[in-house]
Formats: structure tokens, C-alpha cells, sequence
């Protein structure tokens, strides 16, 4: 490998939104992201379906006037 060209890949920690901490390698010294395996619904097994259901009213909202129209 050619010298001074390559980042350099040092110790990093990545801090999830629910607290959880994971220490790895990157070239990125810290990372932050909001959801991790540990609180990731598919890793988790639970759906939170008060969530979805505000998407889908926002959606309804949004689009009302829209649909309306359209039916005519």
C-alpha cells in the first residue's frame, strides 16, 4: 500500500438514540444513529403501530382534498 493516501482506521464508538453503545473500527472517529439491533423493530420482534398509524392520518390529511376531487 502506497503511504499517506489511506485514511486512517482507528477505535470508534457508535451511540445509539436508545443508549445503547457499540466500540468497533472505522475511519469515522464517532457515530450517532437512531436506531441500532437492539431497539431495531425486525431485531426486537415488536411493531410499534402508534407510529405507523400517525404516518397513515398525516397521509390522510395531507392527500384529503385530493381524493375528493378525484372521486368526481
Amino acid at each position: 500500500m502506497r503511504k499517506g493516501i489511506h485514511p486512517k482506521y482507528e477505535v470508534t464508538t457508535i451511540k445509539c438514540a436508545c443508549g445503547n453503545e457499540i466500540v468497533t473500527r472505522s475511519t469515522v472517529p464517532n457515530l450517532t444513529v437512531q436506531v441500532c439491533s437492539a431497539c431495531h423493530p425486525f431485531f426486537v420482534g415488536k411493531q410499534t403501530k402508534i407510529e405507523r398509524a400517525g404516518r397513515i392520518d398525516k397521509f390522510s390529511k395531507k392527500y384529503a382534498d385530493f381524493f375528493k376531487n378525484k372521486k368526481k
